[in-house]
Order: structure tokens, then C-alpha cells, then sequence
């Protein structure tokens, strides 16, 4: 995946760092911390332009998390409900659950967004509870914009001053990516095993 990545960077440049970008914010498995460090290389190199490089990848991991956004916005809270009803413990969430997480996210959603959009994994998933709760678009685009530009920031400024060692942060940062979904694993199968109906469904 690595040298997909650098390919893709160093032939496309800016419109590449787009690219892999949106499909890290489609697809959870495409990790930023393999993207951004090398653009920051390549920044530190004369080859691109470091604000060029901020630019690219906030504008195309921002881009990236809008269909998510919509896909929850448009499928709706009652669908998802009635859905947590029949098959909820699949979903690992009942419907008063899901009442509660969505009454937790009109209320911090903006910070939740946008610190979830730090951590590997949750900052795909973070934008579809987004559209559930129907948080204003402007809202969900400023908070998303500001997650994904403070991290952006961090690993192009990493791989700038490492310079040509851009290459120990993957192996650093990396691993947390495995780490993160192999929590979010263990989450979910101890959900499904302790999950219990709604007490408005009996």
C-alpha cells in the first residue's frame, strides 16, 4: 500500500494527495499517517508547496466524509431504530441506545466530530451519527474541517522535519491503526454477547 501511495503522490502531486485522501476518508482500512508524511517529504524536498499539501489532503478528507454524512442524514433516525429493533443485536446497539448516543451528538456533536476525526477508523465512521442527528451541514463541515486540518498539520509538519526519515513515522503511527480497529472489534463482540432489547420494545 505504501508505494501505491508515494506513486500516486509523486506522479498526481497535489491532485494525488487529493485522491488518497478521499478514499482514506471512504475506506477506514487507507490510513493517513502513510499518506500525509511523504507529502510532507516531498514539501520539504521543494517538490510541493507545504500549504499546498495542507490544502489538498483537508479538502479531499473533508470531501471524503460527506457521503458518509448524507448516507446517515438520508437513511434517517426511525429507519435505524426500527432496524435496531428486529436486528439489534447484530447492530450491537438497541433503540433507546441509539436515542441516547443521537441526543449526546445534538448536543457535543461538534466536538465530537472533530476530535474524532484524530482517531484512526472513528473519523469515517464519526460522520454518520452526524447525519443521523441531522447536525446542520456548515456545522459538520466546520468541525470536520477543523479535525482534519490540526491533523494534517501534525504529520506534514513530521514528515518535513524528518525529511527523508518521514518513513519512522509509519512505523510508529501505523500499528495505532491496528490497534484502533482491533478495539473496535472487541467493542462490538462484547456488544453483541451483553446486548439486551429496549425497554420501549417490550
Amino acid at each position: 500500500m505504501t508505494d501505491w501511495i508515494i506513486q500516486t503522490i509523486t506522479e498526481l502531486g497535489y491532485v494525488g494527495i487529493f485522491l488518497v485522501m478521499l478514499a482514506e476518508s471512504l475506506f477506514p482500512p487507507i490510513p493517513s499517517e502513510l499518506i500525509i508524511p511523504f507529502a510532507g517529504f516531498a514539501a520539504a524536498n521543494g517538490d510541493l508547496n507545504f500549504f499546498g499539501v495542507l490544502a489538498a489532503a483537508t479538502i479531499g478528507a473533508v470531501t471524503g466524509m460527506l457521503p458518509w454524512y448524507f448516507a446517515g442524514r438520508i437513511f434517517g433516525l426511525a429507519r435505524v431504530r426500527f432496524l435496531a429493533d428486529r436486528f439489534g443485536r447484530f447492530m450491537a446497539m438497541n433503540a433507546d441506545e441509539i436515542d441516547i448516543a443521537v441526543s449526546w451528538f445534538k448536543r457535543y456533536g461538534p466536538v465530537i466530530v472533530l476530535f474524532g476525526r484524530l482517531v484512526p477508523l472513528i473519523r469515517t465512521l464519526i460522520s454518520i451519527p452526524a447525519g443521523l442527528s441531522r447536525m446542520p451541514l456548515p456545522i459538520f463541515l466546520a468541525a470536520s474541517t477543523s479535525g482534519a486540518l490540526i491533523w494534517n498539520i501534525f504529520l506534514t509538519s513530521a514528515g518535513y522535519i524528518l525529511h527523508e526519515h518521514y518513513h519512522v513515522i509509519e512505523v510508529v503511527l501505523d500499528p495505532l491503526s491496528y490497534v484502533v480497529l482491533a478495539l473496535v472489534v472487541l467493542i462490538y463482540l462484547f456488544r453483541v454477547v451483553t446486548w439486551k432489547p429496549a425497554r420501549t420494545s417490550q
